[in-house]
């Protein structure tokens, strides 16, 4: 789980093609869900920079569990970990503040992994992209979800009319019936959680202005929502920016209850106190329509960047501050399901994503965790 020098990596690359030897490396941008570049020659690990789907052996597994038990043995005094929290706010607008917009890329990558962020009337351009793309299989025992057949064979037509056909269902009453609010007359509406400067907002108001949708994105820093108002590219007819703490509970938002198709957090739950995160959920969750989805990517247990933490950053077990007050803390699978599933919503997807992270000009490797999930809100029993 350390950083791998050549030696190393060549003896990780042969474990990896050991694993998936059926499977060929795609050459241009990989394919959703969640790539398709497989490493199956160990002569090629420096010719690109990621290799997906990778599988870990004991030995992987292991080592990062001594590595985080090692950098979690010395934990932040109780006394002083409070300022994490309740000054979470300060911290990320003074990161804001020192990089601007120059920290984090756009996420043009978002509509293959989420196409559930298009409004219905441009998904067939999509499923048009989709089905000129030849996605090879997945990697048999790959650690994609597999209580969900698609992602463990070769996707056929059908499979891809389905992921990228799904259409969420129309405008709730409870939307309707409400007091004049930004966005009320679109038929499709999407809330990016911790939208900081805009790298998913910009991506995303490109794709779906004139097509009847509209845009809500939050952060509670001051600093990174007055950055996306500067954005050229910012548009108040398809998007509303505003400052709002998810975390507190009382604190009013520009939309009502049962008005959102899609709900996005990408990267932003994990900063949130573990205590903190079920309570985030179940209220974001009473915004959602009835059979609307909420998107989630965040950081997973043993990611090379968990295990790099050095001793005296652990605040509790798997949460961490960094060195300029931010914190993150790293998802299970398991723990995923349990928080969407205890707020009432329906898995459609739940993956944990495995990669091969590799610098080819120092010639290093790192192992990556991320976790993907949707999860769709139910139609009460009565509805037909």
């Amino acid at each position: 789980m350390h950083t791998l020098r050549s030696s190393s990596v060549a003896t990780l690359a042969k474990a990896v093609c050991k694993l998936s030897p059926r499977l060929k490396s795609t050459a241009g941008r990989p394919s959703a869900p969640l790539g398709s570049r497989f490493l199956t020659n160990p002569d090629d690990v420096f010719k690109h920079n990621m290799w997906d789907h990778v599988q870990w052996t004991e030995e992987d597994k292991e080592n990062a569990r001594q590595r985080i038990e090692e950098n979690s043995c010395i934990q932040i005094p109780l006394q002083e970990q409070g300022k994490f929290d309740t000054d979470a706010c300060q911290y990320w607008d003074k990161f804001y503040g020192r990089h601007q917009d120059k920290f984090f890329k756009d996420r043009n990558w978002l509509f293959l992994e989420f196409p559930e962020l298009l409004p219905p009337g441009a998904k067939s351009e999509l499923t048009n992209r989709c089905l000129r793309d030849q996605q090879p299989a997945l990697p048999t025992g790959s650690s994609t979800d597999t209580e969900t057949n698609r992602h463990n064979r070769s996707p056929d037509t059908a499979d891809l009319q389905e992921s990228c056909q799904k259409v969420v269902p129309e405008n709730d009453d409870a939307a309707t019936q409400t007091a004049t609010f930004p966005g009320q007359h679109a038929s499709f509406r999407i809330l990016e959680v911790g939208c900081g400067v805009g790298n998913s907002v910009f991506p995303i108001i490109n794709t779906i202005k004139e097509k009847d949708a509209f845009l809500y994105c939050c952060d509670f820093s001051p600093r990174a929502i007055q950055l996306v108002k500067d954005h050229p590219d910012y548009n108040d007819s398809v998007c509303h920016a505003f400052v709002h703490d998810v975390c507190e509970e009382n604190t009013s938002v520009p939309f009502p209850p049962c008005s959102l198709d899609v709900i996005l957090t990408v990267f932003v739950l994990s900063s949130i106190h573990p205590n903190r995160i079920q309570g985030v959920v179940n209220r974001l969750s009473t915004y959602l329509k009835h059979g609307g989805i909420f998107l989630f990517r965040d950081h997973g247990r043993y990611d090379f960047s968990q295990v790099r933490f050095k001793k005296g950053r652990c605040l509790s077990e798997n949460f961490y501050t960094r060195g300029d007050g931010t914190c993150v803390y790293f998802f299970t699978k398991e723990e995923v399901h349990d928080l969407f599933s205890n707020a009432g919503l329906e898995k459609v997807q739940n993956l944990e994503d495995r990669r091969l992270q590799v610098n080819r000009r120092e010639k290093v490797a790192m192992h990556r965790v991320w976790m993907q999930s949707k999860y769709r809100k139910l139609y009460p029993p009565s509805a037909s």
